[in-house]
């Protein structure tokens, strides 16, 4: 097992943006002008998630390389939001390469993982989450 890549101190200072809206197709990140369909969040960040990078889809569904760029961001706890209706699926290969890489992970319909994400950052916690809003 290789050490985790060294963090800046700009990255270990800041804090996981909150998730300031929701709704079918459409989510918001506070601090940021963008607004996203999916998106990726960690401490200090945000950006768009883009399936075509990784070529996910709904099934096999989520892939570890979905995962890299946040768990690169010195997060302890990923958060996965599955969709609405759950239809994204989060297959155990992918959540055995989050555990290995020492961090906790959380699956969850797309509105509570936001909730629990939510609430987690305003407690201070270094969580970051890939979250998908529609079906």
């Amino acid at each position: 097992m290789k050490p985790p890549a060294a963090l800046t101190l700009q990255q270990v200072t800041m804090s996981s943006p909150e998730i300031a809206s929701l709704s079918w197709g459409h989510m918001k990140v506070k601090g940021c002008s963008s607004n996203y369909k999916d998106c990726k969040v960690w401490p200090g960040g945000s950006r768009t998630w883009d399936w075509r990078e990784t070529g996910t889809d709904h099934y096999p569904g989520v892939q570890p390389a979905d995962l890299e760029e946040v768990l690169k961001k010195g997060v302890e706890l990923l958060i996965i939001g599955r969709g609405m209706s759950e239809a994204l699926q989060v297959p155990s290969a992918t959540l055995d390469f989050v555990k290995q890489k020492g961090v906790d992970v959380r699956v969850l319909q797309t509105e509570k993982a936001v909730a629990e994400y939510n609430k987690l950052a305003g407690q201070g916690a270094k969580v970051g989450g890939v979250f998908h809003s529609t079906c």
